[in-house]
């Protein structure tokens, strides 16, 4: 029985053309700086970001905590929507390893208003922490995958940066952003200090994720990347990986979203309740309500059948396209879980 995957767009196998990337990619030490394969990825995604410099790092979860660390000092704030990715899902590192004081706005709808940042940028007093960064994401996981547009996006960017604070952005995802608006990823990255974006989510390589900012932010980066145990040696192995992701794979997201809309427009024909974002991209979010024992074995009887995706809340499901879903599995998908949550 086929497996059709919907847990995550970081399901994908390497391309053939990544393997063989790997095999004869030119290696060296990259915590001498003597990889080449990783200077090369670090500056051609840089230049694509119109940032000075790039750091290869293990994981989207590294990079934004290494972002925050370079940013910040301990006892600082860190302004944060409160269903943020770097809130929810990154284990606590701006507290255990930064010591940093998360600052929660609402972030409903993928962004922040720019009343609720100024909320926390308060006058200085001995018995507030500091806040000194702002923290983004594009597109945003827990509201729908929904892409935030440029122009709210820079507004609530420039605000912040008017009350002092840097801005980091959680960029994961930010050429499903970019792709879906139609614009160049500069029209998000030109307003923010540092971009986390991850190349083993749409992108399709099998590791990494690359910091981007000012040289001298990511040499600031770089010492905390080595403080971390982030320092990968021969890593021009996996960073060939990232190239192909980088140079040939964000074209091709827009095939990813339109799978995603046809997804929810048949979920949605077949009587679930379906989210709708103000910008989808590859991710689509249901709600089944029904009896409570069927609704959360939903996920488990659907894999049973070869469909695979996560149970996010109670009755409130996620499915994410990605460069291993086409057309076919789409339709398949749907057909078994509306067959599925009709018996709840």
């Amino acid at each position: 029985m086929k497996k059709i995957d919907l847990r995550s767009d970081t399901v994908t196998v390497p391309t053939q053309e990544m393997r063989e990337a790997m095999v004869s990619a030119e290696v060296g030490d990259d915590v001498y700086g003597e990889d080449p394969t990783v200077n090369r990825l670090e500056a051609v995604t840089a230049e694509k970001v119109g940032k000075e410099a790039g750091l290869f790092v293990t994981s989207g979860t590294q990079g934004n905590l290494i972002a925050i660390l370079a940013h910040c000092s301990k006892g600082d704030g860190a302004i944060l929507g409160m269903d943020s990715h770097i809130y929810n899902y990154e284990g606590g590192g701006i507290a255990a390893i930064a010591g940093v004081l998360p600052l929660l706005v609402d972030d409903t709808g993928g962004i922040m208003s720019e009343d609720s940042i100024k909320k926390w940028c308060r006058p200085h007093d001995v018995h507030f922490a500091p806040a000194r960064l702002l923290c983004l994401e594009n597109t945003h996981n827990r509201q729908g995958g929904n892409a935030v547009s440029p122009q709210d996006f820079k507004e609530v960017a420039v605000a912040a940066k008017e009350e002092g604070l840097s801005v980091h952005l959680d960029g994961a995802r930010i050429f499903n952003a970019a792709v879906a608006w139609g614009v160049d990823v500069k029209e998000y990255t030109s307003v923010v200090d540092s971009v986390q974006l991850c190349l083993s989510k749409g992108l399709g390589a099998p590791v990494g994720s690359i910091l981007c900012g000012s040289a001298e932010f990511i040499e600031r980066a770089r010492h905390w990347r080595k403080r971390l145990g982030g320092g990968m040696r021969q890593a021009g192995v996996i960073a060939a990986c990232g190239l192909i992701a980088i140079e040939k794979m964000v074209n091709r997201l827009e095939e990813d979203h339109k799978n995603a809309a046809l997804l929810a427009e048949l979920l949605e024909d077949g009587g679930l309740l379906v989210e709708k974002p103000r910008k989808r991209t590859n991710m689509v979010y249901f709600v089944v309500k029904g009896e409570e024992n069927k609704v959360k074995t939903l996920a488990d009887r659907c894999a049973a059948k070869g469909v695979l995706f996560n149970a996010l809340s109670e009755g409130r499901f996620r499915l994410v396209t990605h460069l291993w879903i086409d057309e076919k599995d789409v339709k398949e998908a749907a057909k078994i879980i509306i067959e599925e949550a009709s018996c709840c």
